[in-house]
């Protein structure tokens, strides 16, 4: 299955959210969901030397992984960054010394993708802006990666920064259109249609997919809506997405363990609170026992997402685990498959699934859902006859 080349995860990467100011959030352009993920890895890869060097470069593979899109088509990733540098920030804020400054700029000054390489830069007074601390929201890269609309992670990216004072405060519905992207738009100008087509399903993603809950209210004048703002609250259900930073699990040995192999305080703190420590130290032991594996980093994800491990008829170091190929060829098919279809086969496989907690376990971890293991295997045999030929273990859930 594709892994994230350790080597590739250093510094920034390793950190599993990027602080964003919001001069980066307040763009005049129309971004994409794919533009918007991208936007946030490459903040989150260059952000330790944001101000140091004029440069920033990332592995275009990691990158194409860390965005959750599994595809070696790079006409798409040039399109994205294409769109990214014909994109505007603008800033309106107080400097330190309370004189209002306002600004300009691209999201990236430039980007190139040469020998697999993409390398890309930010104008240095956006730069500037990127890397003050004093106006950052955290952007978690595990939840981004849930999303599939760009107009709720818009939401999300602009509500999250407040979740501490409750609210967003009110906006003019002017400035809430422009945050959307839709703005310059006839048909978004009817609050009717905006409340249908924008705000109603972003409402609904974000409270089912993020770590926080929005609830919108309005405000009038005679009987036109003029602004609006949001109520937020945590998500109590998908709060392991958002960890508090106790003490307590960074004393054990297993956190020590993941620290070493390179997995971000975040997600250590993450994978010991969804899976246990014994879970972990079995997968963990079985990861550093293999040999010729590229990254131990990317090999302990699949190994925890796909719930695969040491079986007893590993006789040889490098025998295969058949849940583990099982898995590696039902990915590479999702990943044969176009957008489109891949859209279509995850309806069609919640579709077949009557009980909620079955239903949430694939919206978490999609294809590599544990519980529904048997019936992933089951499905993707009937969509690729002979995927699995050659494997002797049967699916179990």
């Amino acid at each position: 299955m594709d892994e994230i080349p350790r080597e590739q995860l250093t510094g920034a990467l390793r950190r599993g959210a990027v602080k964003k100011h919001v001069a980066a959030i307040h763009v005049s352009g129309k971004l994409t969901l794919l533009q918007r993920k991208l936007s946030n890895v490459l903040l989150l890869n260059a952000y330790d030397t944001l101000i140091s060097r004029p440069r920033h470069q990332i592995d275009a593979r990691t990158l194409c992984l860390m965005i959750g899109y599994n595809s070696n088509d790079m006409e798409t990733l040039k399109q994205s960054l294409r769109g990214l540098a014909e994109t505007v920030a603008e800033w309106d804020m107080l400097d330190e010394r309370g004189q209002q400054e306002w600004g300009v700029s691209s999201l990236l000054s430039y980007a190139k993708l040469k020998g697999g390489i993409c390398e890309y830069a930010y104008s240095p007074a956006l730069a500037e802006k990127l890397h003050d601390p004093k106006v950052f929201a955290l952007i978690n890269l595990n939840i981004q990666r849930r999303f599939t609309s760009g107009h709720a992670l818009a939401l999300y990216e602009n509500c999250y920064r407040f979740v501490r004072t409750g609210s967003t405060g009110w906006w003019p519905l002017d400035l809430f259109r422009r945050l959307m992207g839709v703005e310059g738009s006839a048909y978004y100008e009817t609050f009717k249609h905006l409340n249908a087509k924008i705000i109603k399903p972003a409402v609904a993603e974000v409270n089912k997919t993020s770590n926080i809950l929005v609830t919108p209210e309005i405000r009038k004048q005679g009987r036109a809506v003029t602004e609006i703002r949001f109520r937020i609250a945590e998500n109590p259900q998908l709060a392991i997405l958002d960890l508090d930073d106790g003490e307590g699990v960074r004393h054990g040995a297993v956190y020590a363990r993941l620290r070493a192999l390179g997995v971000s305080d975040r997600l250590a703190r993450q994978w010991l609170t969804a899976h246990g420590e014994e879970q972990v130290l079995e997968k963990l032991d079985y990861v550093e026992s293999r040999k010729n594996v590229k990254s131990k980093l990317g090999y302990l994800t699949a190994a925890l997402e796909g719930n695969f491990g040491p079986t007893s008829e590993e006789t040889e170091e490098l025998a295969p685990n058949p849940r583990a190929e099982r898995l590696r060829r039902i990915l590479d098919a999702v990943k044969a498959r176009t957008p489109t279809q891949r859209d279509a086969d995850k309806r069609l496989f919640l579709a077949q699934l009557a009980d909620e907690g079955l239903r949430v376990d694939f919206d978490k971890h999609g294809w590599m859902s544990p519980l529904n293991n048997a019936r992933i295997a089951a499905f993707w045999a009937e969509m690729s006859p002979g995927l699995f030929s050659g494997l002797d273990e049967a699916p179990t859930s």
